[in-house]
């Protein structure tokens, strides 16, 4: 793909959409939750048991970018450096404004966890074009990664499929969405790097194409791998445990004891 002309400098393909396609992989064979979608058609949320962790974690995450973006460069160029850091930071506030913006307008009320993820989709889809767009640009590719992901946790949901972390709408959805951005905002060696023009850099399509074709090969190849993978888990060893177990938790099951007491799947039946 690097010889006909695809960029990904620190993985929204590589790292991000790969894991996503995965993971979509994953849970079409796994199925829902019990409980997760009613007869009637009716999402019933089963929130996590601590948005103290979740918020903690994010910021986790928002920290290790700066070593996972910058770092990429693999060489001690200050000016490659910073510049990579001003659109990782400038891509992740705007989609975490963009995505709680949305939400709250969707739902009538803001949502911490939609928050979080949005953070993230920006983080996330920043990533291949970290170093062939301008400041400005991220801010552009931040703000769709918001509206990108609270968009595709709705789809998912609409269609019946089970994400319990936004794995899919922040990883595959942004994943995807920041390697297109690098054919449509890249500026060419802006940090060294002769990636060509972008289309709304003036370069045309060219980028974009390639761009376009890297994605396919890689959504096409992580897909058809992880089915066979999954499938075959489930039938050597299984994937999924007995409906007892889940109803009482895993902690349960695998520990023998309680992690979070008083926190019960009880009351979320189908």
């Amino acid at each position: 793909m690097a010889s006909a002309g695809f960029w990904d400098f620190a993985g929204s393909t590589v790292v991000h959409s790969v894991g996503g396609w995965a993971a979509l992989a994953g849970v079409l064979v796994l199925g829902p939750r019990l409980g997760k979608y009613g007869a009637d058609g009716r999402v019933h949320p089963i929130p996590a048991h601590s948005m103290t962790s979740g918020v903690i974690g994010c910021f986790v995450l928002w920290l290790g970018w700066f070593g996972f973006n910058p770092g990429s460069t693999m060489a001690s160029d200050p000016n490659a450096i910073s510049h990579v850091f001003m659109t990782t930071n400038t891509a992740a506030f705007m989609g975490l404004l963009s995505a709680s913006a949305l939400n709250w307008l969707w739902d009538g009320k803001p949502d911490l966890g939609m928050s979080i993820n949005g953070c993230l989709a920006g983080l996330v889809a920043i990533t291949a074009p970290c170093a062939f767009v301008t400041v400005n640009a991220s801010l552009i590719i931040g703000g769709v990664a918001g509206l990108l992901v609270v968009c595709a946790v709705k789809l998912l949901d609409a269609v019946k499929i089970d994400d319990p972390v936004g794995a899919i709408p922040v990883h595959l959805f942004n994943g995807v969405w920041g390697t297109l951005a690098v054919g449509l905002f890249a500026v060419d060696k802006i940090t060294g790097a002769a990636t060509g023009n972008g289309l709304f850099s003036g370069g045309g399509t060219t980028l974009l194409f390639a761009q376009l074709k890297g994605v396919a090969a890689v959504g096409v190849y992580t897909m058809v791998a992880a089915l066979v993978f999954w499938y075959a888990i489930k039938l050597i060893i299984g994937l999924r445990v007995s409906k007892e177990e889940e109803e009482e938790g895993l902690d349960i099951g695998e520990h023998g004891q309680v992690a979070y007491t008083g926190f019960t799947s009880a009351g979320y039946g189908a």
